[in-house]
């Protein structure tokens, strides 16, 4: 066989959210070591917002091109993460659009995700915007358990309950 094989069909992927906030490491973290300890794999999903420009072409194949090496860029970063706590090699996905539609999308398309990961934000300002989404409204259109991890968690934490 040549290249990577395909995951067994009952492998647990485990996704991960990748974005700019405090609490994207706990959620990482979590993700890895449940993986790790059960034989699962986790898969990182970059979404960036995708950018209206519409005067000048190049301008947008500029900032498109911008967008996209800024993913591989932070997608690397935390893959090292990710094999260092799992023991595997993540599933990458880059996405770009609504986080919320983005999301739901990948989990209708990727049949092989069985869990969505996200760390609730520590402040006073809520537990964030996708996860006010996804445990609102949006609840029902959700095809796979949703795991909340509170973002405080300490390393330490976080390992005792994986």
């Amino acid at each position: 066989m040549n290249g990577e094989s395909a995951p067994p069909v009952h492998e647990r992927i485990f996704l991960v959210v990748v974005d700019q906030s405090d609490e994207l490491r706990v959620a990482v973290r979590y993700a890895s070591k449940r993986a790790g300890h059960t034989g699962g794999r986790v898969a990182l999903l970059y979404l960036a917002e995708r950018a209206e420009v519409q005067h000048w072409q190049s301008v947008e194949e500029l900032m498109r091109e911008e967008l996209r090496q800024k993913a591989e860029d932070t997608l690397q970063r935390w893959s090292k993460l990710v094999q260092e706590w799992s023991g595997k090699t993540p599933v990458l996905f880059v996405r770009e659009g609504n986080a919320r539609d983005e999301v739901l999308k990948v989990l209708e398309e990727e049949k092989s995700i069985s869990i969505l990961v996200l760390a609730a934000a520590a402040g006073k300002k809520g537990p964030g915007p996708l996860i006010t989404a996804l445990t609102g409204k949006l609840w029902k259109q959700l095809t796979i358990p949703l795991t909340i991890v509170p973002g405080a968690l300490s390393e330490e934490e976080i390992d005792a309950l994986t």
